[in-house]
């Protein structure tokens, strides 16, 4: 069962470590965009850790080409799936992908956005 959510979370990856920034620039939202979105906790975890590489709203590309759109997670798997990979760390995804240690309330707010935001299947 790991092995087969780790291959399915191609374009996302998690490690424990210290957390570092993307080497590209966040991705903007457009403030309408922005608007449209309930402010949830882990909204900020996203857009402040996520958005350089991934598509952090309901919106937009990533700005990497190997990150998936937050927003496109439940079409390949149960989004709460993550929760395991994001507690205990796992590698994959694109090879730039910064190291990042997630608190356990971390880990449920992100989720908790993520499913906000998912795009209709």
């Amino acid at each position: 069962m790991f092995n087969d959510l780790k291959a399915g979370l191609f374009g996302i990856a998690f490690i424990a470590s210290a957390a570092t920034a993307c080497t590209s620039a966040p991705a903007q939202e457009s403030s309408a965009a922005r608007s449209a979105l309930p402010e949830l906790p882990g909204q900020t975890i996203a857009t402040n850790l996520c958005s350089g590489c991934h598509a952090v709203g309901r919106t937009g590309d990533s700005p990497h080409p190997d990150a998936l759109p937050f927003r496109k997670i439940s079409m390949r798997y149960p989004v709460r799936d993550l929760e395991e990979a994001l507690g205990e760390g796992i590698f994959v995804g694109h090879p730039d992908m910064p190291p990042f240690v997630f608190a356990p309330e971390d880990i449920d707010a992100l989720l908790t956005y993520i499913e906000a935001i998912q795009d209709p299947a």
